[in-house]
């Protein structure tokens, strides 16, 4: 199939997709607690307009108690011999974090050196503009599709999609495809494209620490009150061992080890350690965590690893010398593949409770719970997206994992597969090593970005020549 119409309309249409774009990263969606869902709502709102006008048909918001909106829109004419490709982005971003860090505003799209910078400028807006700039080709280009197309934009997939189970219970049934493509990963590099086949899952828990009622002045009361700071330091500090790797008892025993050609394709990749603690911003004293026994990437994609990510406690700035009557830390762990997402937080949460010193009250309070994925790498449709984003950016396509967890794809693969089939999941990206996802100065590589929408484009052809070689 000749598709030079459709690579020049989309070419042509890139300026319009990146105001799209722009519009989006200026709505403050973030979906984490404690921020103005209001914001996320008005996200989702501008999601559906923007489905709607590129030719979607059936949009409309989808909704469960107590959950952010997802998006909805299909277009179902291809045919029943035509494949169901289900295209899932998410339109809710990570908090800000430390807004004086940012070199632009971090809600106003700002390019620099040919990158967009913006939170969710790459996670994962320009993701729900892969998807629909593809689309918008075909159908500007052809007025059709080579197949049927299901889009779902999630609102919570940043904060562990905690109400997937209900969502799918309410709306699955009209999610059911063929395969689902889910444009939220890194590509190996700039300009080298990546199709994720596999990636960690993730659980994590809060947890409160309590010694009195109120504030108490360190020199009367030091020595005999117990410091709750002090507790939860004693607690994070057990959760690791020397090496930053996970010590929880008995926690990793679940875990598979990597097969041989797991093993294989990481030493494949040319993994350059020098590379990777630039891109970091690691220190140069500072050595990598985990195994050293271990190839890096195993350790950040096939190992399960611990980090602190919030600790409510009186900041240096203004602080006094008080013991504090209570504090508290929330705890992300990522987990490799084989191992029970159920099972994880339970120990966790456990661990924290026998840990707490002095016999002090706590409070553990468990969170999300998403399981790893590992696909075929083999599968038909795997060979597509190879090839459609090796067409795309003019050199191989890589197979790859990621450290990071996207909830919604272990669930759906297992609700929608067929007779002991998997349903594929395709999980392409628009990020690269430099576009600091979840950090400071988040940013898109503009050329990249283009290039994922042509890649995005040429796999629902590909998609749909696979499944005429099937019959």
């Amino acid at each position: 199939m000749t598709i030079d119409d459709i690579r020049d309309t989309l070419t042509n249409r890139m300026a319009t997709h990146r105001i799209d774009l722009e519009r989006l990263v200026g709505i403050p969606s973030v979906s984490a607690s404690g921020f103005d869902p209001a914001a996320v709502r008005r996200s989702a709102e501008e999601v559906a307009e923007l489905l709607s006008a590129r030719g979607l048909e059936s949009v409309a918001l989808l909704e469960v108690d107590g959950a952010h909106p997802a998006v909805y829109g299909d277009w179902l004419h291809a045919g029943d011999d035509a494949p169901t490709v289900l295209c899932y982005a998410h339109h809710d971003v990570q908090p800000p974090g430390d807004e004086a860090q940012w070199k632009s505003p971090p809600f106003e799209a700002t390019e620099r050196d040919g990158r967009l910078f913006g939170r969710g400028a790459a996670d994962d807006k320009a993701g729900i503009l892969v998807h629909v700039a593809a689309i918008d080709a075909w159908l500007t280009a052809r007025g059709t599709l080579p197949v049927n197309v299901k889009v779902l934009v999630e609102g919570e997939e940043e904060t562990g999609s905690e109400h997937l189970a209900a969502f799918l219970d309410a709306h699955g049934s009209r999610l059911a495809a063929d395969v689902v493509v889910l444009t939220d990963s890194v590509n190996w590099k700039v300009g080298v494209p990546a199709l994720t086949y596999q990636q960690r899952g993730l659980v994590d828990a809060r947890f409160e620490v309590r010694a009195a009622a109120h504030a108490l002045h360190s020199g009367m009361y030091g020595g005999v009150v117990p410091d709750p700071v002090g507790a939860v330091a004693q607690v994070l500090a057990s959760l690791t061992g020397p090496g930053g790797e996970v010590a929880i008892p008995g926690f990793a025993d679940d875990a598979r080890p990597p097969t041989e050609d797991e093993r294989s394709r990481l030493e494949a990749l040319d993994f350059d350690e020098g590379g990777f603690r630039e891109e970091a911003g690691l220190l140069a004293d500072v050595p990598l965590a985990g195994d050293p026994g271990r190839h890096p990437l195993e350790r950040i994609w096939m190992a399960p690893s611990v980090t602190v990510i919030g600790v409510d406690a009186p900041t240096v700035a203004g602080s006094s010398n008080t013991i504090q009557p209570r504090a508290g830390a929330r705890v992300s762990v990522r987990l490799a593949p084989g191992q029970d997402p159920v099972r994880a937080r339970d120990l966790l949460c456990s661990h924290i409770e026998r840990s707490v010193p002095w016999g002090l009250e706590s409070t553990v309070t468990p969170g999300a719970a998403a399981r790893p994925y590992v696909a075929d790498p083999a599968h038909p449709s795997t060979a597509a997206a190879l090839r459609a984003l090796s067409d795309a950016y003019g050199r191989p396509a890589v197979l790859t994992g990621i450290g990071g967890t996207i909830p919604f794809i272990e669930p759906f693969v297992a609700a929608f597969s067929r007779d002991g089939d998997p349903l594929p999941a395709l999980l392409t990206g628009v990020e690269d090593p430099d576009t600091r996802a979840h950090g400071t100065n988040e940013s898109l590589h503009l050329d990249d970005w283009h290039r994922a929408c042509l890649g995005q484009a040429y796999l629902l052809a590909e998609l749909a020549r696979a499944r005429e070689v099937e019959r």
